[in-house]
């Protein structure tokens, strides 16, 4: 059976730099930050007290209150940028047979909130006054439930969790869901809220953030000398996947084209990257094979780039690997401004490698002034640049050692 090709034709996010694609995606070009000062919550006691969080949300303006208030925040998110991205898509879905359409959306924590908030309840009152939505909100496949639910999608559903590499998976699965002719539709990304008390206490605990709480917009610094940690951010980053030739029919936008995607584990540490780099290399090696792209093809990379010592290294020998020592490819990390959204990252910045491949510009990485050693790539620093790519990379790198490789090209 030959393989369907697989079409993106509607963007929807929820970041620290607004609630709709076009003019956060400006703001990426334009080098503004995300990042800011927690406000939602009484952040004074952490000694990290910024992060990437969305702010006037609850809930979204397409969800009303009292649905949302059966939800957790990040399957809120996810309802809210699964809707702006049907609606960017101009899908009808009663026009659609629902057994082909579906919803696959990563998240690598789900209801931390909710089992936070369950928790306390149980302590305070016992078990007989938890509530009977902690479950269906809690639950990490609630956000891809509610949208199936939302549309009464019938087809593929699931969620992926493979923490910061679950929206990456969640593409990847979607896009070989419509491949072997299972769906015509999937809504895929990832969805995380986990800029929560519990959630930057336990990140505090780990050593992971950047302290720059008298700096926020100049925490997340990818490949730089003086980075000291990634951002913990919030929100959701949704693709619409689509049979081409479905797509063509109904006149729909072309953002890009799924052209493959890689995966693979480094079998080695909890949290820490390989330091050589080649599981991640190994996941890039696979997405290109898949694609039938060769590495001297592609024109961009958005990097996984959190900020942290070990993985900004880590990632550099990974490119260098496959794209060779001296490679002039040009590479950015969008993190330098959304922060990190945990599993809803790679979401997020699929979104940018479509919006890079549809207008030729590549975002910039901001707050590089000194690269740190050994990273030595062309970082497209601070200044977005018209690169006019025909085929780009997304990485997407999480704790457990899960790599995946989305290879996008134009359309």
């Amino acid at each position: 059976m030959q393989e369907r090709r697989v079409a993106i034709t509607g963007l929807g996010w929820a970041t620290g730099l607004g609630l709709e694609v076009e003019p956060a995606w400006q703001k990426l070009l334009d080098g503004v930050s995300g990042i800011s000062m927690v406000e939602r919550w009484d952040a004074s006691e952490h000694a990290v007290r910024i992060g990437g969080e969305v702010k006037d949300f609850e809930g979204g303006p397409h969800v009303e209150v009292r649905t949302a208030k059966k939800m957790d925040r990040f399957a809120q998110f996810a309802m809210h940028a699964s809707i702006e991205a049907v609606n960017d898509s101009g899908l009808d879905f009663s026009k659609e047979d629902p057994w082909m359409c579906g919803s696959i959306i990563g998240s690598g924590v789900g209801g931390i909130q909710e089992f936070a908030d369950g928790h306390a309840r149980l302590v305070a009152k016992g078990p007989n006054r938890l509530s009977p939505f902690m479950v269906p909100k809690l639950m990490c496949n609630a956000a891809c439930g509610n949208v199936s639910i939302h549309y009464g999608l019938q087809g593929p559903n699931f969620a992926t969790t493979t923490a910061c590499a679950s929206a990456g998976h969640a593409i990847g699965a979607g896009a070989d869901s419509i491949r072997l002719n299972q769906a015509d539709v999937i809504i895929a990304g990832g969805s995380e809220a986990a800029l929560t008390a519990l959630g930057l206490g336990c990140f505090i605990g780990l050593k992971a953030l950047s302290k720059r709480n008298d700096a926020p917009t100049l925490a997340s610094r990818p490949f730089d000398e003086d980075r000291d940690g990634f951002v913990l951010s919030e929100g959701a980053g949704i693709v619409i996947l689509e049979e081409l030739e479905h797509a063509k029919a109904r006149g729909a936008t072309l953002y890009a084209e799924v052209l493959g995607w890689g995966q693979s584990a480094d079998g080695s540490h909890i949290t820490a990257p390989l330091e050589d780099g080649a599981g991640a290399a190994h996941a890039m090696t696979l997405a290109l094979k898949h694609s039938g792209v060769n590495p001297e093809q592609v024109d961009y990379i958005n990097a996984h780039g959190t900020s942290t010592g070990l993985g900004d290294l880590a990632e550099t020998k990974a490119v260098k690997r496959v794209f060779g020592e001296d490679t002039a490819v040009p590479v950015s990390s969008t993190k330098s401004m959304t922060g990190h959204l945990l599993g809803a990252s790679g979401g997020v910045e699929a979104i940018a490698c479509a919006k890079a491949l549809h207008t030729g510009i590549a975002p910039p990485t901001i707050n590089l002034e000194n690269p740190g050693e050994g990273c030595t790539l062309d970082y497209i620093p601070n200044t977005a640049r018209q690169v006019d790519p025909k085929i780009a990379l997304s990485n997407s790198f999480g704790f457990g050692g899960h790599n995946v490789s989305l290879v996008l090209g134009k359309l």
